[in-house]
């Protein structure tokens, strides 16, 4: 794709759609750019009627790759998530519709909720909130092994050290864990890690693995990555801490895990299918600590996505098509 074929309608000109089932992006878009056409929809049935009307479209979940007929404006899609599996990157070239995604917008959201998750667990935070819901105040522990944990002097192990997972790295430093990173090009360097591995060396570091969490993209390579011999050998007291995707752990495996005892606890934002099946082990595990694929929730995640928006905006505007986080 050539910069000519990239280029945008002038700002006076320009029509950009909005759509997401809950972000409300075009107002606060408005108190950016109040010169600039907006639509907003919140309904795959509303996208489907005004994507044609669209040069730009600001999307996420709501996107089916069947809508791509009805994209004959659009030549730019800001995507609203960090992920992008959801478009038919071939199609996209195909159609000459540039694809950017939103990479970075919530590294600081996701990273916290690791540790939040991590914390959950070694200092029994669920537990005590079982037990305020119970109205029962917990007599202290005689056994060690019963009690709440520290982190210094720890171990964890940090798997896709990207944006999300570096960040993960350095919140772990300040608590004086030992970071170890796992990513696919080790050629990259280590980041804020001790050490870096490529995955294929995973199962070899799970047994010093004090925390195993997973921040990296669901692909080919990932998928089921954490496998039953990974969760084999790791310590009976380790923990792992999933904010990546379901699927990059073998969940019949890691629930055999818990159920017998084999590792400590789990601290999962994703699962294989979500929502999580009623029927699912994972609901009723007291080791086991879910939260409804919200670690990427923030309070400014619009407006982080608007940032990466006018910025390439602008680029595009100026004859280019370098688009921050560009994917097609």
């Amino acid at each position: 794709m050539t910069d000519t074929q990239a280029l945008i309608p002038t700002r006076d000109k320009i029509r950009i759609l909005f759509a997401h089932g809950a972000y409300d992006m075009k107002p606060i878009f408005a108190g950016i750019s109040p010169d600039i056409e907006t639509m907003q929809v919140a309904t795959y049935a509303d996208l489907q009627d005004k994507l044609p009307e669209a040069d730009v479209l600001v999307v996420s979940g709501l996107w089916k790759n069947d809508l791509l007929p009805h994209a004959t404006r659009l030549k730019y899609l800001q995507s609203v998530s960090s992920g992008t599996n959801q478009y038919d990157l071939v199609a996209f070239q195909d159609q000459g519709i540039l694809l950017a995604s939103g990479q970075g917008v919530n590294k600081n959201a996701v990273s916290d909720h690791a540790m939040a998750l991590m914390l959950a667990l070694t200092r029994r935070i669920a537990s005590a909130r079982d037990n305020q819901s119970a109205t029962h105040w917990r007599p202290e522990q005689r056994n060690p092994a019963d009690r709440e944990d520290e982190t210094p002097g720890k171990t964890m192990v940090v798997v896709g050290t990207g944006h999300i997972g570096d960040r993960i790295a350095k919140l772990a430093k300040a608590f004086d864990m030992h970071v170890i990173g796992v990513r696919r090009d080790t050629a990259k360097g280590a980041g804020a890690a001790d050490e870096v591995f490529p995955f294929t060396a995973l199962r070899d570091i799970a047994p010093r693995a004090d925390v195993l969490v997973l921040s990296c993209p669901l692909t080919d390579e990932t998928r089921g990555l954490v496998s039953a011999d990974v969760l084999a050998a790791m310590k009976p007291t380790a923990h792992l801490i999933n904010v990546a995707r379901g699927p990059v752990v073998d969940e019949d495996a890691l629930i055999a895990a818990l159920q017998a005892g084999r590792l400590a606890g789990a601290g999962l934002d994703v699962t294989t299918v979500e929502p999580l099946p009623a029927d699912s082990p994972l609901w009723a595990m007291p080791n086991v600590v879910l939260t409804p694929h919200s670690a990427g929730e923030t309070q400014v995640y619009e407006r982080n996505v608007l940032e990466i928006l006018t910025r390439n905006l602008e680029t595009l505007w100026a004859g280019s098509s370098a688009l921050h986080n560009r994917i097609v």
